[in-house]
């Protein structure tokens, strides 16, 4: 008999800590708080700064963000979608390389051929992340109708989702670090969704060397909220080429089998034995190319994962998942409150982008892992729900860790 979300969350039996708790010690590290070791001598200052990045369609000024925090990561954002356009931080010998995908130009994100590619990168993603079936659901007995742009489903907030607005931004300084808020405003039956929502997200890089990703929401009307940030990683460096061989742990025991139009059948299916078993730091290529049905349907993987701990406390993230790549030693974990993570290994990059130092970003030459709810709940009852209803908050976490080791386990 299938397993599904509702039975492996019965009330009191919490889902088993998988394997991966045990490769989190093969990383060398106890958990996301642990000490981090830095490049920085000192000597760099913290810092926040402000500039023109270029100007919409429409006439309005785009801006690009620069904080950088007191061991010399620095991180780029612009207002439109709140991309994070660039991320440095060091390796194992101290230099410093830009670790995400993107581009250094507003025409770039503005163009034809980024638009019909929509990869999404390092954008905001909102109202849903992730699909929606037929680009439909129903709520308290009134059936909705999104915009669908991904053959007949929805797709990350539809054809204007929050990765092509243009948000409020209020840089800060704080004891943590250097930081943005970013504030919009969704209106009532905005790409089909009820309700106006005001959003916030707060991007904090800090002096320990991890990006903080707090996300609160709230609505006049109930309507469905899933919001994630879709930054595409290669650790070697952007522009260097294939992410095969980046070690990758989830700390998943199961993930949710999708059909041909990637939309979840509802199982809860176990990773053990299949290719989707990240509970072991394994390199990204090593079962990539397996005959697995589940493969042929993502060109790849492009599936949420369940994750063991998931639906923490907002206060109190969980290790969701390690990445770990050999040549540079560069580590980045991820620790969410979310109960999913969507690990997509960039099967749908082509060759026809261009990156910032000029190299063209081909054939899975990134990868994201987005923090989230699972794709379509709002047509599973037995899926955590997602629908924020008026009077409540929406608030979630997400804690990018940044550091660089010799070997997984030094």
């Amino acid at each position: 008999m299938p397993l599904t979300y509702a039975s492996m969350r019965r009330a009191g039996t919490p889902l088993r800590l998988s394997a991966g708790a045990a490769a989190m010690l093969m990383f060398g590290v106890a958990g996301i708080h642990g000490n981090t070791a830095t490049a920085s001598d000192g000597a760099a200052e913290r810092s926040v700064d402000r500039s023109a990045f270029g100007q919409l369609p429409d006439g309005r000024q785009v801006d690009v963000y620069r904080l950088a925090n007191a061991n010399g990561i620095e991180m780029r954002v612009i207002d439109y979608g709140g991309i994070i356009l660039s991320l440095k931080t060091p390796d194992v010998r101290g230099e410093f390389d830009d670790i995400v995908l993107g581009f250094d130009s507003l025409d770039a994100y503005l163009s034809d051929a980024y638009r019909q590619a929509n990869p999404y990168f390092g954008a905001l993603i909102g109202r849903y992340g992730n699909r929606i079936a037929g680009g439909r659901f129903s709520l308290d007995g009134e059936s909705h109708s999104l915009a669908t742009n991904d053959g007949d489903n929805h797709l990350h907030g539809g054809q204007q989702g929050f990765d092509r607005v243009l948000w409020q931004v209020e840089p800060f300084e704080s004891e943590a670090g250097t930081g943005l808020v970013l504030r919009y405003t969704s209106e009532d039956g905005e790409e089909g969704y009820p309700g106006t929502l005001e959003t916030q997200v707060t991007y904090t890089l800090t002096d320990a060397d991890e990006l903080i990703v707090d996300y609160r929401a709230t609505t006049d009307k109930a309507t469905p909220v899933n919001l994630t940030q879709h930054s595409y990683f290669n650790l070697e460096g952007e522009g260097s080429g294939s992410i095969l061989d980046h070690h990758l742990m989830i700390d998943a025991d199961a993930f949710t089998p999708v059909d041909e139009g990637l939309i979840p059948t509802g199982e809860i299916r176990s990773v053990e034995g299949t290719p989707f078993d990240f509970t072991q730091p394994t390199p990204i290529g090593e079962r990539i190319e397996r005959d697995d049905q589940q493969l042929t349907f993502g060109k790849g993987y492009d599936h949420n994962f369940v994750l063991a701990n998931g639906g923490a406390s907002v206060d109190d993230p969980v290790l969701a998942a390690r990445v770990w790549e050999p040549d540079s030693g560069r580590l980045l974990e991820i620790a969410t409150t979310e109960p999913g993570i969507q690990f997509y290994s960039g099967n749908f990059l082509a060759g026809d982008l261009t990156g910032k130092r000029g190299e063209a970003y081909e054939h899975r030459s990134g990868f994201a892992l987005e923090t989230q709810h699972f794709p379509d709940s709002p047509n599973r009852a037995d899926f955590p729900s997602t629908i924020l209803e008026p009077g409540d908050t929406y608030r979630s976490r997400t804690i990018y860790r940044f550091s660089a080791q010799e070997t997984p386990g030094s």
